[in-house]
Formats: structure tokens, sequence, C-alpha cells
């Protein structure tokens, strides 16, 4: 249900409606409005690689992943109604509460992941972590199932953008305020406190980061996370900036086309899901990374809508697969007594790739002057490292190594 809850900030706010709305509107479709776009997120990625560990380390120690969680959760639907407020030309408005709701939205991002070791065992991780993503791109279809309906009353009334986007934004903090209470009310935490406090936090931190880079597998796969995430990133940030500026779609053309990305998306979380758990976790993520090359290409050769929503889908099909399929990775390489430490690396892996790709992307459109074409080919790169990097994982050992508590040998 939380991921059900949270989908709908990422689908409205990152993906389809508000980014294209700071390009057009906010920034004014200058020259570096998408960089502008992407420093911001950038901004708040860096903030939650910087306190991500520490995070992680304090929740373990505390048994408290679920306080805040609540906490990450008030502070992510608080920034994202306070976008409503955001009209043409209010820049610092917009990046001040692009920065703060995106990064409470990480930071609850790692830590409801890091109870996925307590409610499923190592052999169903890949199957309970599908279902999430599967229920998850549901929440987004319905927050932007909702925001179309109003989109189009507004538009059929001859309302501007500098109107049904503020309402967008309130409809999509509500939904998440609405849809997250299950989780509050139901989950319970298993984790039992060790008693610690921030120092120890911090000193356990420490013997994580010294202990996480002798687990040979886990850090070949939180390297690899950081190259495939780092074009996943650029194309979830970037999609409908793309669709606008290049396809020449209209905001109500993007939700339509993001809705049904979110339905493939569903499809593919909740089949790789399954096929994980038989095919293997490194199997898999290599196919879903064959995806999603072939859907940068046929974006970049795209010059009418049939091809490139021939990539759009494609890319809901790997999108799903490869983000369910990382969660449960991580999940099946960490230890089971610091799950939330090694998840918290997971999101500072995560992060790291979410200010690289992005950034790469919006830098490329600033020096090209809006050559999103080459911006989209060149993000095809990081999915190609990544490709190289999770072929050389044993997951068999480094699993061994998860259960045992120290790296094993060769």
């Amino acid at each position: 249900m939380y991921d059900f809850a949270n989908s709908g900030y990422t689908t409205v706010v990152i993906t389809a409606v508000f980014n294209a709305y700071f390009v057009a509107e906010v920034a004014g479709n200058a020259a570096w409005a998408t960089f502008a776009w992407t420093s911001a997120l950038a901004l708040s990625y860096l903030a939650i690689i910087v306190t991500a560990p520490f995070i992680g380390a304090y929740a373990d120690v505390n048994a408290n992943k679920k306080k805040l969680l609540a906490i990450t959760t008030a502070g992510c639907v608080a920034c994202t109604a306070a976008l409503a407020l955001v009209g043409p030309g209010e820049l610092w408005l917009a990046v001040a509460l692009i920065v703060l709701s995106n990064y409470f939205f990480g930071t609850g991002e790692n830590l409801i992941a890091a109870f996925l070791p307590e409610i499923a065992g190592e052999e169903a991780m890949g199957k309970v972590s599908g279902w999430g993503w599967a229920l998850g791109y549901c929440g987004g279809l319905v927050a932007l199932g909702l925001c179309l309906a109003y989109v189009g009353y507004a538009q059929a009334r001859g309302l501007p953008a500098s109107h049904f986007v503020p309402v967008a934004m309130l409809i999509t903090a509500a939904l998440f305020a609405a849809a997250s209470a299950p989780t509050f009310a139901f989950l319970r935490e298993r984790a039992k406190p060790s008693g610690g406090t921030g120092r120890a936090a911090a000193a356990r931190l420490g013997e994580t980061l010294r202990n996480a880079a002798r687990y040979r597998d886990l850090r070949r796969f939180l390297v690899c996370v950081v190259f495939y995430q780092a074009g996943i990133q650029a194309v979830v940030a970037l999609a409908a900036i793309y669709a606008q500026q290049v396809m020449g779609f209209t905001t109500r053309d993007t939700i339509v086309l993001i809705l049904v990305v979110n339905v493939t998306a569903a499809i593919g979380a909740f089949a790789f899901g399954h096929v994980q758990d038989r095919l293997g976790h490194v199997p898999t993520l290599a196919l879903t990374m064959g995806g999603w090359i072939a859907a940068v290409l046929l974006a970049w050769l795209a010059q009418g809508p049939g091809l490139f929503w021939l990539a759009a889908n494609l890319v809901g099909v790997s999108l799903g697969s490869s983000q369910s399929a990382g969660r449960a990775l991580v999940g099946y390489l960490s230890p089971p007594s610091r799950t939330a430490e090694f998840f918290g690396l997971w999101g500072l892996a995560v992060k790291l790739s979410a200010v690289l790709g992005p950034l790469t992307y919006g830098f490329v459109t600033w020096i090209t002057n809006g050559d999103h074409r080459l911006a989209i080919l060149l993000t095809g790169i990081y999915f190609l490292i990544g490709l190289a990097l999770v072929s050389g994982i044993n997951v068999g050992r480094g699993r061994a190594a998860a259960l045992a508590g120290i790296p094993l040998a060769p």
C-alpha cells in the first residue's frame, strides 16, 4: 500500500506534469530551463546521499523505521501540496519545494524498502517486491487518472496550466496521505532496538561502510546500480519534457501516455517479480537492461507518435521489472541484521545515479541549445555500462556472505 501511495508523487510531480510545467511556465522555456529542473533534483538527491546511510543506521539501532517513515511521508505530502502555490516565473519557490518534497520522498523510499526482508523470505523477495512495484504503478495510474479528469475539465473551459497544474498537486498530496494510512495502521516493526544513541548509530555506520566494501558481490551491484539507474532516472525525470519539446505532445497527451506506461510498468513488475525467483536475479536484470537500450534507441529514432509510443511502452515494461529486480537483489545480498543500513547504501547509490543521469541530460540540452535527441541517445551509455557490470555478480557467493556475516573467499 505504501508503494501505491508514494507512486503518485513520482508519476505526477517528477514524470508527467510538474516537470513540464516547470520548464514551460515557471522557467519560461529558457535555454537553461531543463538544466535548472535537473539541478533541483540533483540537489535533493545529494542531500539524501549525505543523510541516507546515517538515517538507515539510526533506524536499525532504534528499530524505528516506521516512525521515521511517518515523518518523511508528512514532509513529502506537505511540500507537494505547497507546490500548488507555484505560478509562472516563481522559480525559486518551485526549486525549494521540489528539493524538499523529493528529499522526503527519497528518504521514505529507502525506509519502506528496508521492511522487505522482514516480510518476505529469501525465496520470495523478488515476488513480493514485484507485487509492491506493480501496486505502485497502479497508484500512479489512479493519481494520473484523477489529474487527467481535472485537466480535461479545466481545458474544456479554457483554463490555463497555471490553474490546473496546482490542482493536480493538491490531488496528488491528498492521495498520498490517504493511501499511506493502511501502512501506518497495520505494518508492524519486527526489528528489535539495541538501545543505541545517535553516536552508536554513527559508529555502526562506520563499521558497515568498512565491511560493505568487503562484500564483493553487493559492492559490485551497488556500483552497477549507480550506472543503470542513472539512465532510468534521466528517463523518468525528463519523459514529459521530451514528449512535449520533441514530439509536440500537449499536457493531456503526456498524461495519457504516462497512464499507459504505468499499465505496462505494473505488468512488467508483476511478471518479472515471478520470473526473477525462477530465472535468477542477474539474468533478469540483464534482460531488463537490454529492454532499456532498445527503448532509448527507439525514442531517438522516433519522428512521429507511433514509434515513440512503442518506445514508451518498452520503457514501462523495463522500468517495472528493473526496479523490482534491483530492490529484491539488495535484500538478498544484505546481512539480515542490517537491512536498513544496506538499503540506505542502496538508496545512496540510486540517489547518486539520480544526480548523474538527469544532470547529464540537462547539461547536454543546455550546451547544444536544446538537442533532446542527442541527450536521450547518450543516456543509453549508462545502460551499457550497467549491463557489463551486472554480468560479474555471483549471487550465490553474495548470499552466503550475507548470511555468514563475513565476506567469503573467491
